[in-house]
């Protein structure tokens, strides 16, 4: 039953995420907690581990709540489905719609997803700032000053360098500031 419920779940979440693992953060967020896999809490530090190691985040989260839920033929089920309604589209999408991608019309529904999945994007990282800063519970300033000084940094970086700065150099600031602030 377990292995169903990985199969059904995985590939609900590979159907309908768009725009990338960011975008699909809310969907993945019901599904797991639908299925009871995962607390609310543990997503959200799923996400953060997921981020910060190599490799898409779905394909993290999969094989991770797959490997907890049914070990390890519950994490190669769970990873292979969440990839796979990408890779057929991508197969049907290369070997069909050539001639549809030149379409301006085809081109125009993209561009409008463009800016929707930017919407659920921004959406997303706004709630996990303030899942990390405690609004749901009680307020930690200390989230909320990681999260600001983290942001000041990349504006900063931007003003200075004029260009935009890796997220590894960003992954080990948060990383020393949190065991500054929070202490190890």
């Amino acid at each position: 039953m377990i292995y169903w419920e990985l199969f059904l779940g995985f590939l609900k979440i590979g159907c309908f995420s768009f725009g990338g693992a960011y975008s699909a953060i809310p969907l993945i967020r019901d599904v797991v907690l639908d299925y009871g896999w995962l607390t609310s809490d543990e997503i959200t530090y799923m996400i953060a581990v997921s981020e910060s190691t190599p490799g898409p985040i779905m394909v993290n989260l999969a094989t991770y709540v797959g490997s907890t839920q049914a070990g390890l033929l519950g994490s190669v089920l769970a990873t292979l489905t969440v990839v796979l309604p990408a890779f057929l589209i991508i197969v049907l999408i290369t070997t069909l719609l050539k001639a549809a991608l030149k379409n301006m019309c085809f081109q125009a529904v993209l561009d409008g997803l463009k800016n929707c999945i930017s919407g659920i994007i921004l959406a997303t990282g706004l709630w996990m700032v303030l899942q990390n800063c405690g609004v749901e519970s009680s307020f930690d300033q200390r989230a909320l000053i990681l999260s600001a000084a983290v942001a000041v940094v990349m504006i900063l970086y931007r003003k200075i360098k004029s260009k935009r700065i890796s997220p590894i150099p960003l992954i080990l600031i948060s990383a020393v500031l949190g065991v500054v602030v929070y202490g190890v």
